[in-house]
């Protein structure tokens, strides 16, 4: 194995220590996701959906999503609660 110089370790410590720590961030973020597609009541998707809005923007913020995704999962929450907003009449 060829010398490695102590930036080029570290480096590789920090990209591991990130990859871990977005990997988290992102599975966070599916569950979500999972978990308000699966409600029924109209009442716990609005009471939710600002939350799960807030974790999609700090996704982008951070990175871990590109904004034009972001974008389409923030749309079709919305185009779920409206769905669900006109069964419960």
């Amino acid at each position: 194995m060829a010398k490695r110089t102590l930036s080029a370790l570290k480096s590789v410590r920090q990209a591991n220590a990130r990859r871990i720590k977005n990997r988290q961030k992102k599975l966070k973020l599916r569950k979500m996701l999972k978990e308000i597609k699966g409600l029924k009541e109209k009442a716990a998707i609005l009471e939710s959906l600002p939350k799960v809005q807030a974790l999609v923007d700090k996704s982008v913020k951070r990175g871990i999503v590109h904004k034009n995704t972001a974008a389409r999962i923030k749309s079709k929450l919305m185009k779920l609660s409206k769905k669900t907003d006109t069964t419960n009449k």
